[in-house]
Parts: C-alpha cells; structure tokens; sequence
C-alpha cells in the first residue's frame, strides 16, 4: 500500500544532520545499508537494513519491485554508497540518495549508533594491506634487490586507479572473506524486511 506520509525532499547527497531530521518527520524513509555483514554488526544506524554492495546485482529487482519511498545509501564513508546507487539505478530503482561520509560520517557528528563486536571496517583492511605490501616492498627494494620496488609502484598504482575510477577490487576481495561475511547474514530475510518496513534483522 503506497505510503500516506508526504514524501520528503530529499537532496542527492544527504548530511548527517539533515538525515536525522528526516528521520524524525517521515519515519518510512528507508536506510540501505551496503557495507559487509561484519562492518553492519559492529556499528551501525538505527533502522538501516543491510544488503551488501555485492548482493545488489541478485537483489536489485526484488529491492525495486518491494520498495516505494526514498532510500538512503549508506556504508562506511561513501564511495560504495555511490557504486550501489549506480547499481540500483541500472535495476531501474528511483528516488536513491547516499549519507554524506557514511557511517564515519554520522559518527562523528554524535549521533545515535547500534553497536556489536569489535571488527575492522573494510576501509581499514585495505589500507592495512596496501600500506603494509607498499613498505615491505620499499624495505626489500633497499636491502635486497631494487626489482622488489616494483610492489609499491603497483600498489600505488592501485590506489591511484581506485581513486579515479572509485572502485576498490582489494576491498571487493577482502568483503568475500568469512571474516566479512559472518554466516549470520540473510540477504533475502532482510531485502523482505526491507520492502515491509519491519525491524531489520540481526
């Protein structure tokens, strides 16, 4: 049943602020957010459902076919909101918007959190990773054989490549691994959940 409620306006990028106030006057706005399992369980906001960036080309269709009102795209600091916005978007999904900063974002400005066990967000992983490949590579490179620079010119370049074409594969590797996806998930339980506007599941 179409939702009763005026429906708000929205901007395309949304601040914590506004979010909130959002919130508070059209309770059936909807909050998609598109981070890893483990990155949902260990913060997230209040109401937000968690369909995970990756699930979107199975899930899209059934997420447009179940929902009518404004969603808000929301992951740790946006850039995988905006890429679900583009998957969305191609499944024939309007009315999307993204969380500015995403959950450090909203974080940062106080405001209200579920929070669980403690894990490293998938921003983090990454950078790990690649911070710690880019110096073994410069300490081999030195005290080995200068062929081993060869590893941080490529990581580097990957950075580089993530930060123009905003994709990330690391962090596309790194959300497949058990340690992001917690067998806990239910994809399909929450997209339902999502449509009806029930309690998310977790």
């Amino acid at each position: 049943m179409p939702s009763t409620t005026p429906e708000p306006t929205i901007p395309p990028v949304v601040r914590p602020d506004e979010l909130e106030r959002l919130l508070e006057q059209h309770p059936d706005l909807r909050l998609l957010d598109v981070r890893t399992p483990g990155e949902y369980e260990t913060v997230h906001i209040p109401g937000a459902y968690n369909v995970p960036l990756d699930t979107l080309g199975e899930h899209g269709a059934e997420i447009r076919s179940r929902v009518d009102t404004p969603v808000v795209l929301i992951c740790q600091s946006g850039q995988r909101a905006r890429q679900a916005e583009n998957a969305l978007e191609a499944a024939g999904m309007p009315n999307l918007h993204v969380l500015e900063g995403g959950v450090n974002g909203w974080v940062s400005k106080g405001k209200p959190v579920h929070r669980g066990a403690e894990s490293l967000s998938l921003e983090r992983q990454v950078r790990i990773i690649a911070g710690g490949l880019a110096a073994v590579g410069g300490l081999l490179a030195v005290l080995v054989n200068p062929l081993f620079g060869i590893l941080p010119a490529f990581v580097g370049s990957g950075l580089v490549f993530a930060g123009v074409t905003d994709t990330c594969a690391m962090a596309l590797l790194l959300s497949r691994l058990p340690y992001n996806q917690p067998a806990t998930c239910d994809v399909g339980a929450m997209v339902q959940a999502l449509g009806r506007g029930t309690e998310p599941a977790t």
